[in-house]
């Protein structure tokens, strides 16, 4: 009965181990791709070009953030569960 639980616990373990690595990583592409937005606005490239990529990397930062927020959850639920 023991084993049982040991395996699920070591289950539960990795995956949230694996959850937290990835929550890392987007957090990272977060801020690179933050970078890059406050560069263009800051006096990269000027006139369409530069709007469009000022607002193609603002919605590239809104889809890394959404997908950080979900991993994050998903972490603090596999963490309360185990």
């Amino acid at each position: 009965m023991i084993g049982a639980f040991s395996g699920t616990r070591q289950l539960s373990d990795t995956i949230a181990n694996i959850l937290e690595i990835l929550v890392y990583v987007a957090m990272g592409a977060v801020v690179i791709v933050l970078v890059m937005g406050l560069a263009t606005m800051s006096g990269g490239a000027q006139g369409k070009e530069g709007i469009a990529r000022s607002n193609r990397l603002m919605r590239w930062r809104i889809g890394i953030q959404l997908v950080a927020v979900a991993l994050l959850a998903i972490l603090v639920f596999v963490m309360k569960k185990g």
